[in-house]
């Protein structure tokens, strides 16, 4: 993952067991620490944290919902 930006939502391509997380989980970016530490903040489906983590670039893949080309129509 080259660069992530704040609100981004993003995965998690490893396990992080001192936080009780574990890869494929999905929090969005709300704090850059600095050059590649991304604060990220997981919730439920009710929207409640269940946590809060300090993470680098490396550890996220960013979930992307759009096209990252747009087609021409035929």
């Amino acid at each position: 993952m080259q660069q992530v930006e704040l609100h981004t939502v993003v995965a998690l391509l490893e396990d992080v067991p001192d936080s009780e997380l574990v890869r494929g989980q999905v929090g969005t970016v709300v704090e850059d620490w600095a050059t590649g530490i991304h604060e990220v903040k997981f919730s439920d489906d009710t929207g409640m944290t269940y946590g809060l983590v300090a993470l680098k670039a490396e550890q996220l893949l960013d979930r992307r919902y759009e096209p990252i080309r747009q087609t021409e129509p035929a």
